[in-house]
């Protein structure tokens, strides 16, 4: 892959992905290509979830990382992933969208309940503990889809994608404090929102 000595590993688990970033940064198209394998299906499941047009997201996501290639010489480790940088510019193109052609923002429940962070059934559960996995999974897109915007969006990067709770707040654009608080009011929200049954 041509990982160059002059740069320096980030520490932590991150470190090969940084070594990556190093290594495209002074052009090496396979490291970059590596990013793109490592980060494509976090952007589109994002974007996925804000847009709910799947050829659409393509089409983000694939202006995300022409973005970040043209940008690569840019980034630089702040103790978080890189991800959430990726994350930050799909964010952004999004944002552009909504501008320019006022698109609402939705929930798109069949598409993304069916990508990985959403199915996580063990293959031996039988038809009945499927049925009931996909009837709370899709009550809770719903619901999730119920939320306002910044809530929504929160609850997607912090519990959908994974991210960290400072990785949250660089994307969105707010302090910890406000992402802390904001994700209290939507899981508060989403817990009024969810049948009476499942309290």
């Amino acid at each position: 892959m041509g990982l160059h000595a002059g740069a320096a590993a980030a520490p932590g688990p991150e470190a090969g992905t940084w070594d990556l970033v190093h290594a495209a940064q002074e052009g090496d198209a396979d490291a970059f290509g590596e990013l793109y394998d490592r980060y494509v299906d976090t952007v589109h499941r994002y974007v996925l979830f804000r847009i709910g047009d799947r050829e659409l997201a393509n089409d983000i996501t694939s202006e995300t990382f022409l973005r970040a290639l043209r940008r690569i010489r840019s980034v630089s480790y702040q103790g978080r992933d890189v991800g959430a940088w990726f994350i930050t510019i799909a964010r952004n193109i999004v944002l552009d969208h909504v501008k320019s052609s006022r698109y609402k923002l939705e929930v798109v429940t069949d598409e993304v309940s069916e990508s990985a962070a959403f199915s996580a059934q063990a293959i031996e559960d039988g038809p009945e503990q499927q049925a009931l996995a996909g009837a709370t999974r899709n009550a809770l897109l719903h619901c999730i889809a119920a939320l306002g915007d910044d809530q929504r969006e929160c609850i997607v990067l912090r519990f959908i994608q994974g991210l960290s709770l400072s990785e949250t707040a660089e994307i969105m654009h707010r302090n910890e404090g406000a992402i802390k608080a904001l994700q209290h009011r939507a899981v508060r929200r989403l817990a009024q929102l969810l049948p009476p049954g499942w309290r």
